[in-house]
């Protein structure tokens, strides 16, 4: 990184001496203290700002408000530090004004002139966070009640501008809106380890009617990959309903390729663009706009899963005996419950399977026979991953220590009575 430094301090022009005009600070970040409350990051573009200074906040609607700054924070590498002033060009945090908001500009209160308001992308996927209700709830988090989750998630409504969440009919769950998946998902792996255990629905994207007709986000996506990794991908993202709108061969076996694709369509697609270039591909993607809805299925899961039928252990013998029914995602001696997901049928199909059961012994037979019994090696979900995989139907069982996939519904018999009906 040190050659891009020194050329970053050969090249780049120093920040305007203009200290003496009259001050202009805009929010480009939020943070939050429960001493301080709200605290806006950002730089000051002119003039200088002190601690106990009356200013004023010219909000995004154009409305004013005025307060006095009673803290002000700077930063030495990644340590934050507090100061008594600030001048052009420091980059600062600042604290005083509760309902400050990013793209917000503090200016003196005599000399209010608004800086260019800076645009927050609106969320475009939507997931349910459920109260865990498994029968391991309770087991390994420390968090789990709908009052502990819901504080939790309101407190990162003070810091994430671009979340949102809104309660359902049920007091359990609460509607979670973020601008991705990724975005979502970093929120559940920090409430994870932070002790919280909750459950999760298959991400949804945001449907909007606009001038009478249904639209959905549209995301354009860029690819760098190597020139024989192409096919693959036109391929995949062609299933995914994406349109190729730029391609260039650059003549050094890479190729750049530009695309428009529904946002549900990405669900999931990190991983699989990953394996199709053996990790040699890059991608990025953001929201383009809101397009009329696209028919039909767009990167939805097609293959079934295995459910356990009962409480108990992943055993050696009941592993074995479904390896040719699919790929399995447990290893032997996991607990499981029943309804829990514990592998992939490879049919479009749901199953029932005894995953715990046990090999019984005979005169013939003898308990060391199953020590030389092999498994093939079983896939292991991360969160990201489990996510991306989920259907209508399951959940996401999200504690401090394990990632599990289950059906909504538990029972068996409650289940295919609940399939019959929807059905009809």
């Amino acid at each position: 990184m040190e050659p891009i430094f020194e050329t970053i301090l050969e090249k780049i022009p120093a920040p305007l001496d203009n200290a003496d005009e009259p001050l202009q600070f805009q929010v480009t970040m939020l943070d939050y203290n429960d001493y301080l409350g709200r605290i806006g990051v950002g730089r000051v573009f002119r003039g200088a700002i002190k601690v106990g200074q009356q200013v004023s906040l010219i909000k995004t609607d154009g409305k004013v408000k005025n307060f006095r700054v009673s803290k002000l924070f700077g930063f030495i590498g990644l340590k934050r530090i507090e100061v008594q002033e600030a001048k052009s060009g420091d980059i600062i945090a600042i604290a005083g004004m509760e309902d400050i908001n990013v793209g917000e500009t503090v200016c003196p209160t005599e000399h209010q002139e608004a800086l260019p308001i800076l645009r927050i992308d609106e969320p475009t996927l939507q997931m349910t966070f459920v109260v865990n209700n498994s029968p391991f709830a309770g087991r390994e988090g420390k968090y789990i009640t709908s009052r502990k989750i819901e504080e939790r998630l309101l407190s990162q409504l003070e810091t994430d501008v671009s979340l949102r969440v809104d309660p359902t009919e049920s007091p359990d769950a609460w509607i979670v809106s973020g601008r991705g998946e990724l975005h979502l998902s970093i929120l559940v792996e920090n409430m994870r380890r932070e002790g919280y255990e909750l459950q999760l629905s298959k991400p949804k994207v945001i449907i909007k009617e606009i001038d009478g007709v249904k639209c959905e986000p549209i995301e354009r996506v860029q690819i760098d990959v190597p020139e024989e990794y192409t096919g693959p991908v036109m391929e995949s993202l062609g299933a995914r309903k994406g349109e190729m709108i730029d391609m260039v061969n650059h003549g050094t076996g890479q190729v750049r390729m530009e695309f428009k694709v529904p946002s549900r369509g990405l669900i999931g697609y990190a991983t699989e663009f990953m394996t199709q270039t053996r990790g040699y591909g890059i991608i990025n993607h953001s929201f383009d706009e809101y397009a009329p809805f696209i028919k039909g299925h767009v990167g939805e899961r097609r293959e079934g899963v295995l459910v356990s039928l009962e409480n108990g252990k992943a055993s050696t013998y009941g592993i074995m005996n479904l390896e040719d029914r699919g790929v399995i995602f447990v290893e032997p001696g996991t607990e499981v419950y029943a309804g829990m997901i514990v592998g992939e049928h490879n049919r479009e199909n749901d199953i029932t399977v005894n995953i715990t059961k046990e090999k019984h012994l005979t005169n013939v037979r003898s308990a060391n026979k199953d020590q030389t019994a092999t498994i093939r090696k079983t896939r292991s979900l991360t969160l990201e991953e489990a996510i991306q995989y989920l259907d209508d139907d399951e959940y996401c069982e999200v504690t401090p220590e394990n990632v599990r996939l289950r059906k909504k519904i538990l029972n068996k018999n409650e289940r295919e009575k609940a399939a019959k009906r929807s059905t009809v």
